[in-house]
């Protein structure tokens, strides 16, 4: 191949890693703003929960919701948490908005909820937690398999249409810790985790591009044979 063929795609080279890694500074500063602001809906102070939320711009708000817990229509989803393999009772809380999922927290077994004494309060209560995004579809590879009581994600549309609740928004709330009368469910499990690799990835992009551009640098100097 013709040398000015070999320096032309070397350039070519170094302007597209260079792009990429300017679009992995872009994602890095995007990602560290989401961190801040999921940060502070995380710590901050409870607000009032309103069905009409938007899910994917209030996702870990801290809110607060009354209402009555509908120990009958519970749901176990597979979980694999910090305690272990076991299930979230996403149980159905009645407000005077209408129901509202909520996951009260971590079982370990389908027997640990059995029993009127292990379910939960009675009566009015005052739901603390963390607004997420409904989780459609089923786990890795693993689909929701309503008719057989299998469950592998937080569906609240398929749960809600399982139980026959009727129209639920498109979210749940994972309920915090606190007082309850037995261990289990246990709350406040949440993780809010976000990987931020973006700087290791634009320093390797923008090496790639200062070697294409040494390359490049190499056969311009390279005398015609």
């Amino acid at each position: 191949m013709k040398r000015p063929i070999l320096v032309a795609l070397a350039l070519a080279a170094m302007l597209g890693f260079v792009a990429l890694g300017m679009w992995q500074v872009e994602r890095r500063a995007w990602k560290l703003d989401l961190i801040a602001r999921v940060d502070a809906r995380v710590t901050g102070r409870p607000i009032p929960l309103r069905r009409d939320m938007d899910p994917a711009r209030e996702e870990y708000r801290r809110v607060q919701i009354s209402g009555e817990f509908l120990h009958d229509r519970v749901t176990l989803v597979q979980a694999l948490t910090q305690e272990g393999a076991g299930y979230w009772a996403i149980t159905p809380l009645r407000t005077a908005q209408g129901i509202v999922l909520v996951n009260r927290g971590f079982v370990p077994n389908r027997d640990t909820l059995k029993g009127r004494d292990a379910q939960g309060p009675d009566g009015e209560v005052l739901v603390t937690g963390l607004l997420r995004v409904s989780e459609p579809g089923g786990g890795f590879l693993r689909a929701n398999d309503p008719a057989n009581g299998r469950w592998y994600s937080r569906d609240v549309t398929a749960i809600a249409r399982a139980q026959r609740l009727g129209p639920v928004p498109p979210f749940f709330i994972d309920q915090g810790a606190g007082p309850h009368p037995g261990p289990y469910p246990l709350g406040g499990l949440t993780v809010v985790r976000f990987n931020n690799n973006h700087l290791v990835y634009a320093v390797t992009w923008f090496a790639l591009a200062g070697l294409s551009a040494y390359a490049a640098l190499l056969l311009l100097r390279r005398k015609p044979a």
